[in-house]
């Protein structure tokens, strides 16, 4: 089942976003991530959090679409996007794609990559759309479709990655290992519109920019 988690990030082009929703199985909103869904004219099944970020107006529009509310207290032990993507997993998501949970605060991004390492591990896939760039969370392989020219980074979110290949780009890595604090795989280029990258160990964030 796919998920789209909409969060209350920076969002950029709304545009970019138009037709994820229909994309997908099951929508949930991450507090204030309820005004972009209400903004693009998206019906969530669920909205979770302390509901603190929420305009009062699109609170009473989707309570009266009879959207399933899950209020949380502000003072808790997880982020708004963590309840949100734990009530996914519950749900029986195999396949997740954040929006709204890059750009602006750093704390927050990084919070927001981090967060999803359990998932990964638990063989769900994960991606983070950004109207620029889009992050792909994998511990396998991730098949990318863009153009040729196409900017791309890899970064060990794990202490270290191993067992590296990538193809169809112009810098090769091949059996490479990648060390959470020396990330040297950054801004390699497509060589055709398709590229493939694979990891027997660890988990890696590939950063596609389109």
């Amino acid at each position: 089942m796919k998920c789209l988690l909409m969060a209350n990030g920076k969002y950029g082009d709304i545009t970019a976003y138009y037709g994820l929703a229909d994309r997908a199985d099951l929508v949930i909103c991450a507090d204030g991530g309820a005004n972009y869904a209400y903004q693009m004219g998206v019906l969530p099944d669920y909205i979770i959090g302390d509901l603190d970020s929420i305009r009062p107006e699109v609170r009473e529009y989707f309570n009266k679409q009879q959207v399933i509310f899950k209020a949380y207290p502000p003072a808790k032990d997880f982020t708004d996007t963590q309840l949100a993507l734990e009530t996914a997993e519950d749900l029986g998501a195999d396949e997740i794609i954040f929006v709204g949970t890059l750009g602006g605060r750093l704390d927050h991004t990084l919070a927001n990559l981090y967060s999803c390492i359990e998932t990964v591990r638990k063989g769900k896939k994960v991606s983070h759309f950004g109207s620029d760039v889009t992050i792909y969370l994998v511990n396998s392989q991730v098949r990318l479709k863009g153009r040729t020219g196409d900017l791309v980074s890899i970064i060990a979110l794990t202490e270290k990655a191993t067992g590296i290949n990538i193809s169809n780009f112009a810098y090769p890595l091949q059996d490479a290992v990648l060390y959470q604090d020396k990330p040297y795989a950054v801004s390699n280029r497509m060589l055709s519109d398709t590229a493939e990258i694979r990891v027997k160990k660890g988990i890696i964030a590939v950063f596609h920019y389109q």
